[in-house]
């Protein structure tokens, strides 16, 4: 009933946006958003509310590590918008000229997530020996933001120059993305991981413990709509709504912080 009351105009661009965008197995229009493993569920609520602003649509999510992501666009894999976990994953796409200039549309930061019978009280810790830790790998942007944290600790300032190489020597797998490494403390099979703050929201029988603000890291998430998107004002409408006042809601609700 409300349609008859929505100017034409208004009903033919709503009609234009719907048949260029993709189509689900039942017809549904489809919007494929490529999402970095930390945002699951913040994304998830996320597309939840699109969907309810944008009746007859589907929101298509795909987590995963921003690297392995980022490589199946490359390949030419089907999606709309990306958001990564890092801009320079964005940059490597934005070269090839698979995806636009991205935006920042929130910031994260680093924590140690222990098991509750760890050995891990401080950050210092993490270097212990026997400290059984697990890092996403170095080519995920939290492998590389926890590396970097490792870094600034050492120094003679710091924690001393061989702080870090004394944490890798503790470290017993790398995981394709950060929820794999917080998994496995949740399961008993390592003492820590380093994760983001907003991975602890829905972690069971894990302890936040703090990275010093002198040694964190500010990790940025950029989003962008990829060449080619089959549904691009859609695609620009979910980038909007990203950075909307609701949008933002949703994410400071999930932990995350706002652009920089």
């Amino acid at each position: 009933m409300m349609l008859r009351r929505w100017p034409y105009a208004v009903i033919a661009l709503m009609a234009a946006v719907l048949a260029a965008c993709g189509a689900g197995d039942r017809g549904t229009p489809e919007l494929r958003v490529y999402a970095a493993a930390s945002l699951t569920d913040a994304f998830t609520e996320v597309a939840k509310q699109f969907e309810a602003a944008h009746p007859g649509v589907g929101v298509a999510l795909n987590f995963g590590s921003s690297s392995t992501l980022a490589a199946q666009i490359n390949e030419g894999a089907p999606a709309d918008v990306f958001a990564p976990a890092s801009a320079a994953q964005l940059a490597e796409l934005a070269a090839g000229g698979r995806v636009e200039s991205g935006r920042i549309f929130a910031t994260n930061s680093l924590v140690v997530a222990a098991a509750k019978e760890s050995p891990v009280e401080s950050f210092r810790d993490l270097a212990r020996p026997g400290v059984r830790l697990v890092l996403a790998g170095k080519d995920v942007p939290a492998g590389e933001y926890a590396r970097e944290a490792l870094r600034k600790a050492s120094t003679p300032e710091g924690y001393g120059t061989s702080f870090a190489a004394s944490v890798l020597a503790n470290l017993k797998s790398e995981e394709v993305n950060v929820r794999a490494a917080l998994t496995k403390v949740e399961l008993g099979e390592a003492d820590a991981a380093v994760v983001y703050v907003t991975d602890l929201g829905a972690a069971r029988g894990v302890r936040s413990v703090a990275i010093p603000a002198e040694f964190n890291v500010v990790a940025e998430y950029p989003v962008a709509l990829v060449h080619g998107a089959n549904g691009r004002q859609l695609a620009e409408a979910f980038v909007a709504y990203l950075l909307s006042p609701e949008g933002q809601a949703i994410l400071a609700r999930h932990g995350f912080g706002p652009p920089q």
